[in-house]
């Protein structure tokens, strides 16, 4: 890394060189989204990056942002240089005030001369020469500390020490599921038979043929006992978080864009399209902050208390929200995302939570940490898919899985019978194939917080600090619909047998499918 640095260059060729005239390519970058002027500032730690720039270029490497990796060794030669600017900038300032001393006491003189006319007209002219460099010298600074800003905000969060570098997932447990006596649809699979998609049709559940009407591909309308069953899995999942101490809340599902970004939903590749849908505006309003469709709760959750305080006393807070979902899920289309599987627009009930800051001084304190929140969303997690009786592994997620917010990350994925790709003769392949995301929970440290201006007060330490933040999936309802439809499919029968705890929220139903 150290040998593509940017060689020295002098204060002079700085002042007069064309990075004067252009400091930054930022006409070939994305420009920041325009913020409305409540929105707080981000404080992003410049000088932990600044003291760790090969920390932060291995960690941009290894979560799969490659174009990031030497933006920590921008940041410090821009800082250095801004440092070296603050330096220069002194002399010219302090002969300035002797010129306006000199100047003020020639002005002041009686019976002025033509040679006290010449003094006057060269000390104004030292004068004014010293202060175009000192403005020049000035805004270059500014320049490089909103490059310095702008360079810090767009890198990754750092992986957690329990985060697996590489591709590769670390599977932690399974729930429901023994792998040495898998489902008998594991030895004689018929994926097609199995699907949620014929399952779901054929018992009036699910309609794509009327959402490709009205809106296209990769929208569906829950109709009958599937639009029940929806309902049902909301309040069950609520149910269980309430029972945890999480508070609901029904959040909105438009955000300003900008909101997003901090949560860190932005792509690796700034040319790669965003997964994010921005609202259009109006010819009169293009000027003003743009908006966008919240692809998760996550989103609103955490700007609830942006630019605001936490009193330390109230942490954790810890909140839970159902609300509609919109992903433009950009990638290729396949059986394996087929149905209900990935889709534009989707209910999820999410969970977010901030916790305070873990320190050596407050290493004694019961308050629950991030790491608490952190495990408390799993257990909540697994109690919700346990007993809807569906078939699960916990996977501990990579470094190249994990967004830009996340440092750490733990999936749930439900075992799906229309997945199943590989022969009967090869189990363990098929098994692979088979597994879906259900679930995810996420440790954000304070990458959230320090974007969205929020911080806790109080307590042991003094200092006001920027608390963590955590989020997880209660239920990401089409999955979980789907893999209910498929794994609790009676082939015999020809009926979908509901998971006991969803029945009292269904009017006692126990099939959907039987003759009444």
């Amino acid at each position: 890394m150290a040998s593509a640095r940017a060689p020295y260059v002098c204060l002079n060729c700085r002042l007069t060189g064309p990075l004067l005239r252009r400091p930054f390519s930022v006409s070939a970058r994305r420009r920041d989204t325009l913020r409305p002027a409540t929105a707080p500032k981000p404080t992003p730690d410049v000088k932990h990056i600044r003291q760790n720039a090969e920390l932060y270029s291995k960690n941009s490497v290894e979560r799969n942002y490659p174009s990031h990796a030497e933006y920590s060794f921008q940041i410090q030669r821009l800082s250095e240089e801004t440092r070296q600017l603050d330096n220069d900038l002194k002399t010219p300032r302090s002969r300035v005030k002797q010129l306006e001393k000199a100047i003020a006491q020639l002005a002041r003189q009686d019976g002025k001369t033509d040679d006290n006319e010449k003094e006057l007209a060269a000390l104004r002219s030292e004068a004014q020469q010293l202060k175009d460099q000192s403005q020049a010298m000035t805004t270059r600074k500014t320049a490089c500390s909103d490059e310095i800003n702008r360079l810090a905000l767009s890198l990754p969060n750092l992986s957690s020490a329990d985060t697996p570098i590489g591709d590769d997932a670390q599977l932690i447990e399974y729930i429901n599921f023994d792998p040495q006596s898998p489902p008998s649809w594991v030895t004689h699979p018929n994926p097609s038979t199995r699907s949620h998609v014929a399952i779901g049709t054929s018992l009036g559940l699910l309609d794509f043929t009327s959402s490709a009407t009205t809106t296209g591909w990769g929208w569906y309308f829950l109709t009958n006992e599937g639009a029940l069953l929806e309902q049902a899995l909301i309040q069950y999942a609520l149910s269980v978080a309430r029972a945890h101490g999480w508070k609901p809340v029904s959040p909105p599902s438009i955000v300003y864009s900008y909101i997003a970004e901090a949560c860190g939903f932005q792509p690796r590749d700034q040319h790669n399209e965003q997964q994010i849908w921005s609202i259009a505006q109006s010819g009169k309003d293009k000027s003003k902050p743009t908006r966008s469709l919240a692809a998760t709760a996550e989103i609103p959750l955490a700007a609830m208390y942006a630019g605001r305080d936490i009193d330390a006393a109230d942490l954790p807070v810890k909140l839970v929200g159902p609300s509609r979902c919109y992903r433009a899920e950009a990638g290729s289309r396949g059986v394996d995302t087929k149905g209900l599987y990935r889709v534009h627009e989707f209910t999820k009930v999410e969970m977010f939570g901030w916790a305070d800051t873990s320190s050596p001084s407050s290493s004694s304190s019961t308050t629950p940490t991030s790491d608490d929140l952190f495990h408390e969303l799993l257990a909540i997690q697994t109690q919700i898919l346990t007993s809807l009786g569906l078939p699960c592994r916990v996977l501990e997620m990579p470094t190249t899985d994990l967004g830009a917010s996340a440092s750490r990350k733990r999936d749930i994925e439900a075992l799906f019978p229309s997945r199943l790709r590989a022969s009967p003769s090869d189990p363990a392949s098929a098994l692979e194939s088979a597994w879906g995301e259900v679930t995810s929970a996420s440790i954000c440290t304070d990458y959230q917080s320090r974007r969205l201006g929020t911080r806790a007060r109080g307590g042991k330490v003094k200092e006001s600090r920027f608390p963590h933040t955590v989020n997880g999936t209660a239920m990401a309802v089409p999955r979980v619909l789907a893999a209910i439809l498929e794994n609790g499919w009676d082939e015999e029968r020809k009926v979908v047998v509901v998971p006991e705890v969803l029945r009292n929220y269904m009017g006692g139903l126990e099939a959907i499918g039987e003759q009444k």
